[in-house]
């Protein structure tokens, strides 16, 4: 019997022959850790016992959840980040206006083929768009990686999820993994490795992989991985020092099950409040009045996003009703946006910019909603309370849905609005 890309990856990194189900120890090739949560693993990291990490150029700290600070309290945290940082002689430190951990770690070239990373943070899972092994742990495990350079597993079975067809006009890759949520549901897929495969995913760009893989988590995914090819190989040169190998599941691997979409006729979709998996095409709820719109995140704050944005609110103003927030997920997109004169664009549309990180999606200083505020988010949660009032709401969508709709001032479909 074959393996697949998971099973592959998760055998060369404990050095034995692995499948589903089985009980490793893997070598961790790459492990981060942001101001979210910081303290609770740096607090472990001590109370373990550990003075040294395994290896500082495999560690990577990021501030990027409350950046720039808005209290006295998450300064402290910042500060202690950059003490240890210093300490560690850990020089993969991502300060305040860098960008985003999941933006970060690829562009930065922090991931390759075949790796295995880690984070304290859920949507970890963003990395398999690069033919990457990553999952989000919890702050004691990683304090535990710091110290040894490795973790326990249980190797995920695999669901294969393959797509045909050809997208309409206007439909993204957000609105190819948000129908897949709603499909499968928040737990459809827990603990599994989900493989994205078909010819849809194959012609998706890396921004929209990463978009894609980005979500395998909102069904309870362990992972998301996407098999990588040239596109892969391209990005990582340049990124990445170390020698770039291809790799694929095998013929014959052993999926627990594979499902088929076929997204010829797709519409752009939506998530309501306040479940990710409650999907609906945009065109069902369509009118709905907003008061806030982000462009923006992990998900979609990437150039990708933010030029078909700017090519639908060119020449255009957003609604008096509505403000728009768009926040870059990292300072090479913001400057890359800059030189196309995406930003000059939202600008004069009316869009208020703001430095890159994670912005309204953390609920921490930006962006935050009142009580009976209806925001439309590209991020990736719409949970009660995840921007502010517990009273708010939130809707999820693409970045085309979220610029035409903030034109408009009310949930629009955007195949009815000219970029």
């Amino acid at each position: 019997m074959g393996l697949t890309i998971t099973e592959k990856i998760l055998s060369k990194a404990s050095g034995t022959n692995v499948s589903a189900g089985d009980f490793i120890l893997a070598k961790i090739d790459a492990a981060m850790i942001h101001d979210g949560n910081a303290l609770l693993t740096l607090e472990a990291f001590k109370g373990m016992g550990g003075r040294k990490v395994w290896d500082p150029s495999k560690i990577i700290m990021v501030i990027d959840h409350v950046s720039p600070s808005a209290s006295e309290e998450i300064s402290a945290v910042h500060k202690k980040m950059r003490e240890f940082s210093r300490e560690q002689r850990i020089s993969n430190f991502y300060d305040v206006g860098s960008g985003i951990c999941h933006q970060l770690i690829p562009e930065m070239g922090h991931v390759n083929i075949g790796s295995v990373v880690v984070g304290t943070d859920s949507h970890t899972c963003t990395y398999g768009a690069l033919g990457a092994f990553s999952t989000g742990i919890g702050s004691t495990d990683m304090a535990a990686v710091f110290i040894s350079g490795k973790l326990w597993f249980k190797v995920p079975e695999t669901l294969k999820f393959n797509y045909t067809g050809i997208p309409q006009e206007m439909v993204a890759p957000k609105d190819l993994i948000l129908y897949t949520v709603g499909e499968i549901g928040s737990d459809g897929a827990t603990y599994k490795a989900i493989e994205f495969t078909g010819s849809p995913i194959e012609k998706m760009s890396i921004d929209g992989r990463l978009t894609v893989c980005n979500m395998a988590v909102e069904m309870g995914a362990k992972a998301g991985i996407i098999a990588p090819d040239q596109k892969t190989v391209n990005y990582l040169k340049g990124r990445i020092k170390k020698p770039i190998k291809l790799v694929k599941s095998d013929n014959t691997a052993n999926y627990e099950d594979s499902v088929n979409f076929n997204i010829k006729k797709l519409e752009p979709m939506i998530s309501c409040p306040n479940a990710v998996d409650n999907v609906k095409a945009v065109s069902e709820v369509e009118g709905k009045e907003i008061d806030q719109v982000f462009l923006g995140s992990c998900t979609d704050g990437r150039l990708e996003d933010i030029e078909i944005a700017a090519k639908i609110l060119k020449g255009k103003k957003i609604s008096p009703r509505t403000r728009m927030i768009v926040i870059p997920a990292s300072r090479e997109q913001y400057l890359s946006a800059l030189k196309r004169g995406y930003i000059e664009t939202l600008l004069s549309a009316g869009c208020t910019l703001c430095n890159p990180g994670c912005g309204p999606c953390a609920s921490a200083h930006e962006g935050i909603l009142a009580a009976g505020e209806v925001c439309l988010s590209t991020s990736n949660r719409n949970f009660t309370g995840r921007m502010g009032s517990a009273e708010s709401s939130i809707y999820l969508s693409s970045p085309a849905t979220a610029a035409a709709s903030a034109i408009k001032g009310r949930i629009t479909d955007p195949r009815t609005t000219r970029a």
